[in-house]
């Protein structure tokens, strides 16, 4: 299900664009860290200056109900982008559990509007992945690169009112690169529809198995340690755009679907690329199609990081 000869060039994978699919809220508050720390699958009380982490937000039965990638500008502050379709109902659910915690949560889209910089122009060359860094009231972090057809393409989030320096990258493309770095943002059409290790998360580092008690944390324990993952992301390459939540089909079993699209985007017209959760066994033979059995056929590309050996 490889794919089986490389399209043409690739088209400029360099850039800026704004993110207007992503939104931020702000937890303030000398207790903010703590708050989000017993909320999320990620050590937030401990997130120091300087870095910044992916982390999930579940529901009891350990869905996904978002993903975020936060960062601490300030002892008493941490910030969390995420898909701007989901954040009402997510900062809602949120300031239902704040309770006495000193912690004020808020929208703060509109303060820190969000950038994606693809290319070497985001960063020093040499930040590590989740680095984060604060210059003339502006954010920026470091995100995992993504990998197109062997490419190694930096990526990064920068947040702030003035948009960072150079050439205007399509926001389909970013969305490509997004893919294709296999970390998984969780979206209105595929909210709590994943366990985090169904999309990954905690390949790439978006679960913290030390950190104690949050919604969800013994199904997603349970997932991690009975050795019970038969479903997991990877990066399909299609002709025909995709959309997150969309199911895919394999060719041997066209009665049920064997995965969802996670997150898509559109190198060139004809060339997709999405981030799909698929069953394990999907993979071990025949072709996958989007949106039916009979649907255009989707080819594996390569993530950027292994996937352990799991029974199918």
């Amino acid at each position: 299900m490889s794919l089986p000869n490389p399209p043409s060039a690739l088209p400029p994978l360099e850039g800026v664009v704004r993110l207007a699919d992503w939104g931020v809220i702000r937890a303030a508050g000398d207790e903010a860290a703590k708050f989000l720390h017993g909320q999320l699958t990620q050590d937030i009380d401990h997130l120091a200056a300087g870095r910044a982490v992916l982390a999930g937000y579940c529901s009891a039965k350990g869905r996904l109900q978002a993903s975020f990638v936060a960062w601490r500008p300030a002892p008493d502050e941490v910030l969390l982008a995420c898909s701007a379709d989901l954040l009402p109902a997510v900062l809602k659910r949120l300031q239902m559990f704040v309770l006495r915690a000193r912690c004020k949560l808020s929208d703060a889209s509109a303060d820190w509007p969000l950038w994606g910089v693809a290319g070497t122009g985001g960063g020093p060359a040499d930040a590590p992945v989740w680095a984060a860094w604060q210059a003339r009231g502006q954010h920026a972090l470091r995100l995992p690169d993504a990998l197109v057809e062997g490419v190694s393409v930096p990526r990064w989030l920068h947040a702030g009112l003035v948009p960072p320096a150079g050439p205007v990258l399509d926001l389909a493309v970013w969305q490509a690169l997004e893919a294709a770095s296999g970390v998984a943002r969780v979206v209105a059409a595929t909210s709590e529809q994943f366990v985090p290790q169904m999309v990954n998360l905690e390949l790439v580092g978006g679960v913290n198995f030390q950190k104690g008690c949050y919604p969800g944390q013994e199904v997603v324990a349970r997932s991690q340690y009975r050795g019970t993952i038969k479903r997991r992301a990877q990066v399909l390459q299609g002709t025909v755009p995709l959309l997150p939540g969309q199911e895919v089909f394999h060719s041997a079993d066209p009665g049920q679907p064997a995965g969802m699209v996670v997150l898509s985007g559109s190198l060139s017209a004809g060339r997709q690329l999405a981030l799909v959760e698929l069953k394990l066994a999907a993979l071990e033979g025949g072709s996958l199609h989007a949106g039916s059995a009979e649907g255009p056929v989707l080819h594996l590309a390569a993530l950027p990081y292994a996937i352990p050996n799991e029974p199918a």
